[in-house]
């Protein structure tokens, strides 16, 4: 494997990362009331590529045209469906395709494609930014796996309006 795939991405404390509708209101005002970005921009200074999935690009795409987060970055798209008209992303149909063309920090973002990635051995550090809220139902950050995925704790910080920050590293 020529990449280390990271993941940094914010949750309810119930684990959810957006409502049932896609929502994720509870997440960006708090994140506005902690005053600083959670780390997020030192973050992608140590990444070269994002992955999305298709779901998390569009949402992306919602935030408005000037709004576009990745400038800078190669950004790649895990889709089957997507059509390949954005000259900002490349598309890939299949995961094999997408793994054989990473190298170097990845940062894999979107529910989906987290749990594919972390099912297939390709994460290597998780962020969590967990936000005092309970939101009950919506899309987990992770699903069902075919077994244990043993993590060691790098580091939790309070990052304010009562966000909690947690990395790990997974275990080989």
């Amino acid at each position: 494997m020529t990449f280390t795939g990271k993941v940094f991405i914010g949750t309810s404390l119930d684990g959810y990362i957006a409502r049932p509708d896609g929502d994720i209101g509870w997440l960006t005002s708090r994140g506005e009331k902690a005053g600083h970005d959670l780390g997020y921009k030192e973050f992608m200074d140590g990444v070269g590529t994002v992955v999305l999935g298709r779901v998390t690009y569009e949402k992306v795409l919602g935030f408005g045209a000037d709004m576009w987060p990745y400038e800078g970055k190669r950004v790649a798209v895990l889709s089957t469906t997507l059509a390949d008209d954005d000259p900002r992303v490349t598309v890939h149909r299949s995961m094999d395709d997408l793994v054989a063309s990473l190298e170097g920090g990845v940062y894999v973002d979107g529910g989906r494609v987290v749990q594919a990635f972390l099912r297939a051995g390709h994460i290597h550090e998780i962020t969590v930014s967990t936000v005092p809220v309970l939101i009950g139902a919506g899309f987990p950050l992770f699903g069902e796996l075919d077994a244990d995925v043993p993590l060691t704790l790098q580091r939790t910080a309070d990052m304010g309006a009562g966000i909690v920050q947690t990395t790990y590293t997974v275990d080989r």
